[in-house]
């Protein structure tokens, strides 16, 4: 709990009456490696903060090929939806790559805490925002780069994932294939 109450403050102020609010609804939540967070196809029902762990965001593509997105690691807020109050039947599959732990909110208490706490909104929408930024970075470069600048581009901005995610979804995320990331890798040595 306390790693997501420091997040937050990084974003925002809060007293001692909000946070124990906040610590109130949280739930902690244990996802074992390859164990889904969210489902395509299935409602959203919680919002959650990743404090230990790496989430695998993915789909299928039109042949029945898995294409990830993007990867999520400790210290992301994961929403659902554009608004809080809207049901959200996501596209997409967030799996567990590593074991995981998470604080979650079932979607009425973070409309309590949104509704209780002044200001509240404001902290989320940076925290969103920041979040969408680096996504966008992240993603951005990948379109107009050759796959080893793509890796080393992976490397750089991932440090710590590096070594923490399985080869075959590294090459998933990047585009290339699992053959062609091993020689790049092997290339690069």
């Amino acid at each position: 709990m306390e790693k997501f109450i420091d997040y937050v403050l990084l974003f925002g102020h809060l007293n001692k009456q909000q946070i124990d609010l906040i610590t109130s609804k949280a739930k902690e939540l244990v996802l074992r490696k390859d164990e889904f967070y969210w489902e395509a196809g299935k409602t959203v029902k919680q919002i959650g903060f990743l404090t230990e762990g790496v989430i695998r965001v993915f789909y299928y593509n039109n042949k029945g090929d898995e294409i990830t997105r993007y990867f999520i690691d400790e210290n992301h807020l994961i929403l659902s939806g554009n608004t809080i109050d809207e049901i959200y039947t996501p596209s997409e599959y967030l799996s567990a790559i590593t074991d995981c732990k998470m604080l979650v909110f079932s979607k009425h208490d973070w409309n309590e805490i949104t509704e209780t706490i002044i200001g509240w909104d404001t902290i989320i929408q940076k925290i969103t925002a920041k979040h969408h930024r680096e996504k966008i970075e992240r993603r951005g470069e990948l379109v107009s780069q050759d796959a080893t600048t793509r890796y080393l581009e992976f490397m750089e901005k991932f440090p710590t994932l590096v070594n923490r995610v399985p080869l075959s979804f590294i090459a998933s995320y990047l585009g290339v294939t699992q053959s062609s990331l091993s020689r790049i890798r092997k290339n690069i040595r």
